[in-house]
């Protein structure tokens, strides 16, 4: 079986493929403290509590974007699993041209998003990823990773109005009843929900404008659901797009390890 892992700012997401089918996946906090071995006895509990054992692990796929904690994980599952690690890095085959002007700079996350969502959705397309940043990718007809845009994410948007006024409360991200908010939570509500699908509509539009009518908007990650429910512009809802993307770039390199 397969483990993929992607470590982001705010959440670590892991998944069990066996061949093409996703077996279980979970989701924790990106814990700079954890050292190798309590991030070993967590995977090794939560293989378990989903009936798996660490030794039935024959491949790891791993994208990252927190380099103090790729060495973490890399030494944990060196320890725990003791199969060969596969990091995207630059240096992995992938199936996707970037023409960033600097390749480099281009998130592990979002080069294995492009890839899963060429590979299942074709392109043109448009990525748009609600994690700790939301991140707009934008994928030609080619499968070639074009570029994008990055905008705080909501929950780092609603935490920053928190902490940076005296009187506006902490909000959780429910739906208010209307745009016109009636007193200060639904009111932040309002402004943090509504204001964030006009965001992705504008963004989606402009996109649109210089990819072309035929392209396909694809939205995943925590918060994807929430505001796909607000618009009928994200076609396609796909949550664990970046594991299918790091199943796909292993296949990839199997025949090379």
């Amino acid at each position: 079986m397969l483990l993929c892992v992607d470590i982001g700012n705010t959440n670590i997401v892991l998944g069990l493929y066996k061949e093409n089918d996703l077996l279980a996946h979970w989701r924790i906090n990106t814990d700079h403290a954890k050292m190798p071995d309590e991030y070993g006895l967590l995977l090794i509990n939560m293989l378990a509590h989903k009936g798996f054992r660490v030794d039935e692990i024959t491949g790891i796929a791993l994208a990252s974007v927190v380099p103090p904690l790729t060495d973490i994980f890399q030494e944990m599952l060196d320890d725990y699993v003791g199969v060969e690690t596969l990091v995207v890095t630059s240096g992995v085959k992938t199936g996707v041209a970037i023409r960033y002007e600097s390749p480099r700079d281009v998130g592990a996350d979002r080069v294995v998003n492009a890839a899963a969502a060429y590979r299942l959705y074709g392109g043109p397309a448009c990525i748009v990823d609600f994690g700790t940043g939301t991140t707009f990718d934008a994928i030609s007809a080619k499968g070639e990773y074009l570029g994008g845009a990055i905008a705080p994410g909501i929950r780092v948007a609603a935490e920053a109005l928190f902490q940076r006024t005296a009187k506006l409360p902490r909000i959780d991200l429910q739906r208010p009843p209307q745009a016109i908010g009636k007193n200060t939570v639904d009111a932040m509500r309002s402004g943090i929900l509504f204001g964030y699908v006009g965001l992705v509509e504008g963004m989606v539009a402009r996109f649109r404008q210089e990819l072309g009518p035929e392209m396909k908007t694809i939205g995943t990650g925590g918060l994807a659901q929430v505001i796909a429910r607000e618009t009928d512009v994200i076609e396609h809802i796909d949550p664990w797009l970046t594991l299918k993307g790091l199943r796909i770039i292993y296949e990839l390199n199997r025949g090379e390890r």
